[in-house]
C-alpha cells in the first residue's frame, strides 16, 4: 500500500533521480545540464542533511520512492548554512561562472548568491519547501497529503508560515498551489510565489 513515511538515511539517491526526473518545470531534466548531478545537490540533498525532520517521501507497496517533500523552518538560517557550509564543498567541483552562457551557469550562479541578500516573506512565511513527484505518483491526492504532512509538522514546530517559489513556465504547479491554500505572493520575472499561514 503506497504510504507517506517519514525521510531516512539511504533515501537520497531515490530523491535524487525524483529531483532530476521533474526539474525542468516538472519534466525529465536528464542531460539538461552538463552535470545531471547540480539538481539534487541545490535543491533537495542540502535540505535533508539540514532539517531530515521535515523532509516525507511517498514510498509504494514495493518500497520504492516516487515522490518527497522538504522544507526549512527558516528560510533566512538555511541560506546562511547553504551558502557557510553546504555549497563551499562543491566549489572544486562547479566553480563560479564567469558568465552565464549555458542553463547549468545560470543554475551556479544562483547557488553561489543563495544567503547573500534578503530573504523574501521571511517575516510571515520564514519557511519553505520544495515538493517533486513521478508522473506515476501525480493526480493521486499524494502531493496535497505531502504538503499537509509538512504543514503539520511545522505547525508544531511553532513555525508561523509558509512559502515556496515555481517557475513561470511550470503551469501545473502555478494552478495546484492555490487549490492547497497558498496564496499568490509578489513575485520575480520568471517565477510565481505563493504563501499560507500555518
Amino acid at each position: 500500500m503506497t504510504r507517506i513515511r517519514p525521510y531516512r538515511a539511504g533515501d537520497e539517491p531515490a530523491l535524487a533521480d525524483i529531483c532530476l526526473k521533474t526539474a525542468d518545470s516538472g519534466e525529465d531534466a536528464t542531460g539538461v545540464l552538463d552535470d545531471d548531478d547540480l539538481w539534487a545537490e541545490i535543491f533537495v540533498l542540502p535540505y535533508v542533511a539540514r532539517h531530515p525532520e521535515f523532509a516525507f517521501v511517498v514510498e509504494t507497496d514495493d518500497e520504492r520512492v516516487v515522490g518527497y517533500i522538504v522544507g526549512a523552518p527558516d528560510t533566512a538560517a538555511f541560506e546562511a548554512w547553504f551558502r557557510d557550509a553546504w555549497w563551499p564543498r562543491h566549489a572544486v567541483r562547479w566553480p563560479r561562472p564567469e558568465s552565464e552562457t549555458t542553463r547549468q551557469d545560470g543554475i551556479l550562479s544562483y547557488a553561489y548568491g543563495r544567503g547573500t541578500g534578503a530573504v523574501a516573506f521571511a517575516d510571515e512565511y520564514p519557511a519553505h519547501l520544495h515538493i517533486d513527484l513521478l508522473p506515476e505518483a501525480q493526480g493521486g491526492g499524494w502531493g496535497r497529503r505531502l504538503i499537509a504532512t509538512l504543514e503539520d509538522a511545522l505547525r508544531e514546530a511553532g513555525v508561523p508560515g509558509l512559502h515556496l517559489v515555481a517557475g513561470a513556465d511550470n503551469a501545473g504547479a502555478i494552478a495546484f498551489y492555490p487549490r492547497v491554500g497558498f496564496a499568490p505572493l509578489p513575485s520575480d520575472e520568471g517565477s510565481r510565489a505563493f504563501g499560507t499561514l500555518l
